[in-house]
C-alpha cells in the first residue's frame, strides 16, 4: 500500500468539498491519500442529507460564514479553529468502511500524542449511540453533540468528529479535530427557537472540548500537521510520499 500526503492549506468551503471528491474520482487501488486542510472564511458544512433551511443563511451570510455540503453524512458543522483532514482509498477485501474508521482514528490518536505528551490520556469512543432515535431530536442539528463510536475524546468530550462514505468501492473519510472553541458559536445560525439555540450552544460547551482548553496554549498549525502525519506512519508502518497540491477543486 503506497501512502501519499497532501496539505492544501486555507481554502473555501467548496474547493476543500471539490477537492475530497476530486481525490475520489482519481483513487486507485493500492494508493491511500491524507489530506490536511483549514477553511477560509469559516464555513458552515452539512450533512448529504440535511436541508439548508435548518440553517439562518441571511444570517451567516451577514456574518461572513460560508456554506456547503458534506458529500458524507452526519449534521452541520461550524468549520473554524480547527484542522481538518480527509482520507481515500479504494477498498479492498481485508477492509470495510467500520474497520476503517477504526483505524484512522486510532491513527489521528498517535499522531496528537505526537504532537504533546499531556494528550496521552486521549480515548476513542467505545460505545454506538442510537443515531435513529438522535436524529429525531432538535439536538442533532449539530454534528459534533454526541460522539459516534471510536471518535476521539479527552475526559469524555469529543475532540475529533468524523464522517465517512463509501462511494462506489471508495472509502472518504473526513473530520474535524478542533483546536480553539469557535465551533460552538453553530447554535446561533440554527433556524431553531431561541430556547433550543441557547440548550445546543450549552450542549455543545460541555460535551465538546478543544486541543487549545486542553493545552492551554495557540495551536502550531504546522506542528501539528507534521505530528499527524508522523502519528499515520508509525500506526501503519508506512512512509508517505508528501505531493504538492493540485489545485483543481
Amino acid at each position: 500500500m503506497k501512502w501519499k500526503y497532501v496539505n492544501t492549506g486555507e481554502n473555501t468551503g467548496s474547493f476543500n468539498m471539490r477537492y475530497d471528491l476530486n481525490l475520489v474520482r482519481d483513487a486507485s487501488s493500492g494508493n491511500v491519500v491524507f489530506r490536511l486542510y483549514k477553511w477560509n472564511p469559516y464555513c458552515i458544512s452539512l450533512g448529504a442529507n440535511q436541508d439548508e433551511s435548518e440553517i439562518d443563511i441571511v444570517k451567516a451570510k451577514r456574518d461572513g460564514i460560508d456554506l456547503v455540503k458534506r458529500p458524507t453524512g452526519g449534521r452541520a458543522i461550524l468549520h473554524s479553529e480547527e484542522l481538518t483532514y480527509s482520507v481515500t482509498t479504494v477498498l479492498d477485501n481485508d477492509s470495510s468502511p467500520r474497520s476503517m474508521y477504526r483505524l484512522i482514528n486510532f491513527a489521528l490518536l498517535e499522531g496528537l500524542k505526537i504532537y504533546d505528551t499531556r494528550l496521552t490520556s486521549l480515548e476513542a469512543e467505545g460505545v454506538e449511540p442510537d443515531l435513529l432515535s438522535f436524529y429525531k431530536e432538535s439536538l442533532s442539528s449539530a454534528c459534533f453533540v454526541v460522539p459516534a463510536k471510536n471518535e476521539i475524546k479527552y475526559n469524555g468530550k469529543k475532540l475529533v468528529g468524523s464522517a465517512q462514505r463509501k462511494i462506489g468501492g471508495i472509502l472518504l473519510q473526513h473530520g474535524s479535530i478542533m483546536c480553539g472553541n469557535y465551533h460552538v458559536n453553530l447554535a446561533g445560525y440554527l433556524n431553531l427557537p431561541q430556547d433550543e439555540r441557547l440548550e445546543i450552544k450549552k450542549v455543545l460547551k460541555n460535551k465538546t472540548t478543544e486541543l487549545e482548553n486542553i493545552l492551554q496554549n495557540k495551536t502550531d498549525y504546522d506542528r501539528l500537521s507534521e505530528s499527524l502525519v508522523m502519528g499515520f506512519e508509525k500506526y501503519f508502518t508506512v512512509n508517505m510520499l508528501r505531493e504538492e497540491p493540485i489545485f483543481n477543486g
